[in-house]
C-alpha cells in the first residue's frame, strides 16, 4: 500500500493538497521494516533505488534504524543493496514485478473518494463495508482499478460496534490518517444514534433526542404535526401509533437515522425449533437481529439467508407471515421449514394464487398481499414477525403497504437489496438496517464459492441485423442489441467447452428465448409457462443424470429462462450462467443472475454477452460493477470476428 495521497488538479473546491490532514501512524513499527514499507518508499521517493536516510525520510524513523531493517531485508534476499565508490549505499527491490503489480491506494479525504490499483481482497472486503463502489476501470484481470466513495448513509449502516472500530477499519486501507475524515466518519455516526423511538411503561411509543437543541431544531422543523401526541419532556414526545414509520424516514431524510429500541409484538407462540447447525455468521446474524428486532439479511446466494431466517422465526417464537415474490419460492419456503425445523407440516400454510390457506406459518406472495380484497391477510392473525423474501421488491410501490407493520419484528433477506429506483433508504427505514457479512469474507471462508466472472463482447456476424441495429432507434434497437443472431453461436461455443456443466441461459425478450431454446434443444422457461410445468422443469434440472446406472435419466442440462429465474429458485447445481440479453436491467439483476451459481462447493461460471458497440457495453459494464462492489472479480474479453 502507498503513502500517495491524490491531487486534484485544477479542482478548487474539492482538491486535497499532498499532506492534507494526514498524520504518521504511531502504530507502525519501523524496527521491523516489511518489504511493503520498503516498496512505499520507493513510490514516495518516484525512483527504483533508495538510501537508508531516504528510507528514514519517508517513512519517518531514523537512519540507523532504516540502515539495520533494510540491512534484515538483504539477509532475507528481498532487497538487494549496491555499493558505489564515493556514493551512499543504495537498495532497490530483488523482484521487480512486485513493486510493478503491488496494490496501491490513493485517497482523496475533502471529496471522501478512495481510489484502489489491484485491490487484494482483503482490501476490497474491508472497503465494501463501509464505502460504496462507484466505478472501475481497466480490462485485463489484476489490473482493475477501483473508486470509493463514503457516504453518509454508508457510515450509519456500518457493521460496526462503534465508532472507534469503524476508524479502526477506514485506518486498515487508507496509506495514513486524515484526520478531517476520520471526524466526519465520528460525527456521522453520532448522528445515527443521536434519536431513538422506545417503548413506555404504559406502552406508547417515545421518540427520544440526545439533546433539547436536536428535539426542537431537528425534529420539530422535520416532523408533520400530526407525527407527535404531545411532549413529555424536553427532549421526549409521544409518537402517534400509525405515524412512526413516517418518523424514521423523515428523520432519516433530515440526516439522522432512528434508533429503534421499542418492545415489539411476538404474536400468538408456534411450536418450532431448528434442526439445522448454524454456521458462525449466520448464528451472528440471528443474535443481531433479535437484540435489534428488525433488519436485512445481506449475503450472496448460498450463504444460507433462508436457513438462518428459519433460525429467527423459531428466535422470536411467534406466528410469521412470509411473504416472496412468486409461487415457486413460496413452494420451496415450505419444504426448507419442513427440511430445517420441527415445525409441524399442518402449522404452514400457502396464501397464493394455487391456494388460500393461513396457518401459524403462512406464506404469501407480494402479488396476492398487495391486492386490496386480500387486505384480511394482514389482520387474520397477530403476526408477531413478517418476513419479507427478496426485500427489493418491497421498495415498489404495489408492495409498499407490506412495509407498515412498524409494531412488529420485521426481517429482510437479500443478495442485493437495491431497487430499480436506487431507494435502498425505503428498505432500511421500513424494514431495518441491514445485517450480514460481506461477500469477500464468505468467498474467504470456503463457504461460497467465488463466480468466475467474464462480459464477452460479440461482433455483428450478420450484416443484415447490423444494418437493422444502425437504422432503428429507442427500444427498438435496444432489443436488436440484444437478439444479436451471433451470440446463439457463442452460446453453443460456451455450452461445448462446459460440457459437463448444468447451465442456465437468461434472455429478456420472449422471441429471443424460443429462438435459443430451438438452437439448443432446451425448454424455455418463462412468465407464461404453467406453474405446474415451471416445476416439474426445475425439477428435472435439480435432478442428478441417472444414465450412470445403465437408465435414461430425466434431468435436464440445460435451461432458458425470463426473468423468471432472477429471483431466489434454489437451482444449487448450477455451475454455469450465461446471460443472453437483458442488460439493460438494474444492478440487482445482475447479482441475481450471477448468483444463481454461487453455492458451497464446485466452480461458479457466469458469461455476460454485449453486444459490441452497443449500449449492451456500458449496461453489462454497470451490472457487473455491483458484483464488483460485493467481492466478485469481474473479466472483459474481446470475441474475434
Amino acid at each position: 500500500m502507498t503513502d500517495d495521497t491524490g491531487d486534484d488538479a485544477g479542482d478548487d473546491s474539492g482538491g486535497d493538497a499532498p499532506d492534507d490532514d494526514a498524520t504518521p501512524d504511531p502504530d507502525s513499527s519501523d524496527d521491523d521494516l516489511s518489504l511493503d514499507r520498503f516498496h512505499e518508499a520507493l513510490e514516495a521517493e518516484e525512483r527504483p533505488v533508495a538510501t537508508a536516510s531516504e528510507v528514514a525520510r519517508r517513512l519517518g524513523t531514523t537512519q540507523a534504524a532504516a540502515r539495520d531493517a533494510l540491512a534484515a531485508l538483504v539477509d532475507r534476499g528481498d532487497v538487494d543493496r549496491l555499493d558505489v565508490e564515493a556514493d551512499p549505499v543504495v537498495f532497490y527491490p530483488r523482484d521487480w514485478g512486485a513493486l510493478a503489480s503491488r496494490e496501491r491506494v490513493v485517497a482523496f479525504p475533502k471529496r471522501r473518494e478512495i481510489v484502489v490499483d489491484r485491490p487484494t481482497q482483503y482490501t476490497r472486503a474491508r472497503l465494501s463495508q463501509f464505502a460504496q463502489l462507484v466505478d472501475t476501470t481497466g480490462t485485463e484481470p489484476g489490473t482493475r482499478g477501483y473508486l470509493y466513495r463514503i457516504r453518509q448513509e454508508d457510515v450509519w449502516a456500518a457493521p460496526f460496534d462503534d465508532a472507534g472500530a469503524l476508524v479502526d477499519a477506514l485506518r486498515s486501507v487508507l496509506p495514513r490518517r486524515f484526520e478531517h475524515l476520520e471526524e466526519w466518519v465520528r460525527d456521522q455516526w453520532r448522528r445515527a444514534h443521536r434519536f431513538r423511538l422506545y417503548t413506555h411503561a404504559d406502552g406508547y411509543v417515545v421518540l427520544e433526542a440526545a439533546s433539547e437543541n436536536l428535539m426542537g431544531n431537528v425534529a420539530d422543523q422535520h416532523l408533520d404535526d400530526d407525527h407527535l401526541r404531545a411532549p413529555i419532556s424536553d427532549t421526549e414526545a409521544w409518537v402517534n401509533e400509525d405515524a412512526v414509520a413516517a418518523v424514521k424516514r423523515a428523520l432519516y431524510d433530515a440526516g439522522y437515522p432512528v434508533e429503534d429500541d421499542r418492545d415489539l409484538e411476538t404474536g400468538d407462540p408456534v411450536e418450532i425449533d431448528l434442526t439445522t447447525d448454524l454456521r458462525e455468521y449466520q448464528a451472528t446474524w440471528v443474535e443481531t437481529f433479535l437484540d435489534r428486532k428488525s433488519g436485512v439479511y445481506v449475503g450472496p446466494p448460498g450463504s444460507g439467508k433462508t436457513v438462518a431466517a428459519i433460525a429467527t422465526i423459531a428466535g422470536v417464537g411467534g406466528e410469521t407471515l412470509i411473504l416472496v415474490p412468486s409461487r415457486e419460492l413460496a413452494d420451496q419456503w415450505r419444504e426448507e421449514l419442513l427440511d430445517h425445523s420441527t415445525i409441524d407440516p399442518a402449522d404452514v400454510g400457502l396464501y397464493h394464487g394455487g391456494t388460500k390457506d393461513v396457518r401459524p406459518v403462512t406464506i404469501a406472495t407480494y402479488q396476492i398481499a398487495g391486492m386490496d380484497r386480500h387486505r384480511s391477510l394482514f389482520d387474520s392473525r397477530e403476526w408477531g414477525l413478517i418476513c419479507f423474501d427478496e426485500v427489493h421488491h418491497v421498495t415498489a410501490p404495489v408492495y409498499s403497504r407490506t412495509a407498515e407493520f412498524q409494531s412488529r419484528h420485521r426481517l429482510g433477506l437479500s443478495a442485493t437489496p437495491v431497487s430499480e429506483t436506487g431507494s435502498e433508504e425505503d428498505v432500511y427505514t421500513l424494514i431495518g438496517q441491514p445485517i450480514g457479512a460481506d461477500w469477500d469474507s464468505l468467498f474467504e471462508a470456503g463457504f461460497v464459492q467465488e463466480p468466475e466472472v467474464e462480459i464477452r463482447y460479440v461482433p455483428w456476424r450478420d450484416e443484415t441485423a447490423r444494418n437493422e441495429y444502425a437504422a432503428a432507434d429507442g427500444r427498438e434497437r435496444r432489443r436488436l442489441a440484444a437478439e444479436n443472431p451471433a451470440k446463439v453461436e457463442e452460446i453453443r461455443y460456451l455450452l461445448a467447452a462446459h460440457r459437463e456443466k448444468k447451465a442456465l441461459v437468461f434472455v429478456e425478450y420472449l422471441d429471443h428465448g424460443d429462438a435459443i431454446a430451438d438452437a439448443l434443444e432446451a425448454p424455455f422457461i418463462s412468465g407464461e409457462t404453467p406453474h405446474h410445468e415451471r416445476a416439474e422443469l426445475f425439477r428435472r434440472f435439480r435432478a442428478e443424470d441417472s444414465s450412470t446406472d445403465g437408465t435414461d435419466g430425466d434431468g435436464l442440462d440445460v435451461l432458458v429462462v425470463s426473468r423468471v429465474g432472477d429471483e431466489g429458485i434454489d437451482l444449487p447445481n448450477a455451475e454455469l450462467a450465461v446471460v443472453a440479453s437483458g442488460l439493460g436491467g438494474s444492478r440487482r439483476q445482475g447479482s441475481q443472475r450471477a448468483g444463481r451459481t454461487m453455492r458451497p462447493t464446485g466452480s461458479a461460471l457466469v458469461y455476460v454477452l454485449a453486444t459490441r458497440g452497443s449500449s449492451e457495453e456500458e449496461f453489462a459494464q454497470r451490472q457487473m460493477r455491483h458484483l464488483g462492489r460485493k467481492g466478485v472479480r469481474v473479466r472483459e474479453t474481446n470475441v474475434a470476428e
